[in-house]
């Protein structure tokens, strides 16, 4: 989700679309102080998805995508942001657009988790939470309406 100043990097994206019928994964990473992008920061997680039925569409600062049935779950921690976040995500299905720094979400879900760090607070139980701070988002069972102003 690309927020006002990330427009930036998006705005003459060019259009991808991709879609799956089954996935899985799962990941853990641990990287700090290696003189290569993405991993002079320390940084640390896990997360593990699997689901049926994905779609994706991205062009410019837009972006689409449509989920079926699915779970996951993670956690982490970021140097850089100051940051911690764990969750567990259970979704019957959803749909999602973005434009800029706008995002909204409709679908059936029970994400539970907590966040914390430089850049504000998040808490969802079962769906239903908010994120204060740069990023503003109100969540009621698992539809959303996201303002990213970063």
């Amino acid at each position: 989700m690309a927020g006002i100043v990330e427009m930036i990097d998006t705005f003459d994206r060019p259009g991808k679309a991709f879609a799956a019928g089954t996935y899985a994964g799962a990941d853990a990473f641990a990287d700090g102080f290696e003189d290569k992008p993405g991993k002079r920061v320390p940084k640390a997680g896990v997360y593990a998805a699997a689901g049926v039925g994905y779609a994706r569409a991205e062009w410019s600062v837009f972006d689409a995508e449509a989920k079926g049935p699915n779970a996951s779950a993670g956690a982490g921690a970021s140097l850089s942001s100051l940051s911690a976040r764990a969750f567990a995500r259970a979704e019957v299905a959803s749909a999602s657009a973005s434009v800029g720094p706008l995002k909204a979400k409709v679908g059936l879900a029970v994400d539970t988790g907590v966040g914390i760090g430089a850049s504000g607070l998040e808490a969802q139980v079962l769906g239903t939470g908010f994120t204060i701070g740069p990023r503003v988002k109100i969540s009621l069972l698992g539809n959303s309406f996201e303002l990213n102003l970063v």
